[in-house]
């Protein structure tokens, strides 16, 4: 899998879990509509930081409760040499 699905995978889980759709997420975050979803579609492989953080805060946790999730704990950049 690579990284940027690994976020997308989660944003998806995260809004079906909820109940939201993407773009009221993009509503709730304070993201543009197409920033998001660039993001869910893979065209934007490397938010930043401050994006994924106004991501979480939608879904009303903190920018490392969003990122602590078993994929992304157990990703190993080692294995994916292009990533530079």
């Amino acid at each position: 899998m690579e990284y940027n699905e690994i976020y997308i995978k989660r944003i998806k889980y995260l809004c079906e879990k909820r109940g939201i759709a993407v773009n009221k997420l993009a509503t709730m975050s304070g993201i543009n509509q197409s920033t998001l979803d660039n993001i869910t579609r893979g065209v934007t492989k490397n938010p930043k930081a401050r994006t994924l953080h106004k991501i979480a805060i939608a879904f009303n946790m903190t920018l490392s409760e969003f990122l602590d999730f078993e994929e992304l704990n157990n990703y190993s950049f080692d294995d994916n040499e292009n990533d530079e």
